[in-house]
Parts: structure tokens; sequence; C-alpha cells
């Protein structure tokens, strides 16, 4: 299983970006697709996650109302669609995927992929 992430780039503070994850090896439908983040000296943060079969959706508080998490199963791939950003959603993002169909921050995710870095500009 491996997760593989794009999309990162520069985006001045308020604009957009739409992250993408391909995940090859596992039915993304079934199964938990997560984002995390983690700033340097900081923890690390789920930020969405989903499991598109079950219309399961969990957003952090830190970005509820200006992220969404969308799936496409066809293509075994899952967008996070990044709006109104803040200069401290700057930092890598990284894609993780687990067996279990269940989103939840407790859960340890067992794949993971590189990181993608956003740098939102003020």
């Amino acid at each position: 299983v491996q997760p593989q992430a794009s999309g990162g780039g520069l985006v001045q503070a308020g604009g957009s970006l739409r992250l993408s994850c391909v995940v090859s090896g596992l039915t993304t439908g079934n199964s938990a697709i997560a984002w995390f983040r983690q700033a340097p000296g900081g923890e690390r943060e789920g930020v969405p996650c989903v499991v598109s079969d079950n219309d399961d959706t969990v957003y952090s508080d830190s970005v509820k109302g200006r992220f969404t998490i969308a799936s496409d199963n066809a293509k075994s791939t899952v967008y996070p669609q990044m709006n109104s950003l803040k200069s401290e959603d700057t930092t890598v993002y990284y894609c993780a995927a687990d067996w279990a169909p269940l989103c939840s921050w407790h859960v340890k995710f067992d794949y993971w992929g590189q990181g993608t870095l956003v740098t939102v500009s003020s």
C-alpha cells in the first residue's frame, strides 16, 4: 500500500489549494484516508479524514469550515480542498491510509506517503 501526495505549493493568504493523494494497494472507498500536518516544533495534527463508502468525514477544529475532502474511488484518489488559507496552515502535509474504515485521530494509520509542502504567504 502506497499513498502518494501531491499538489502543494505557494498560495497567498485567503487563497485556495487542492491536494491529491493517490493510494495504490487498497480500496479507497472502504478505507480511512487522512491528511496530517506537522509544523516545525509542533505536534502532528490530523486535518481531514474520509471513509467515502460510509460518508464518514472528520475535520480538525482548526480547519473545520475551511477544508473539505472528497474521494474519486475509480482513481483511488482523495482530494482535500483547502480554502481561506492562513499563514498558520503553512507546513508539510502528509497523506496516510489504513485498512480500518474508521476516521479517528486515535487510529494508528499504517501507511504513509511522502509530504507535500504548502506555503501560505501573508
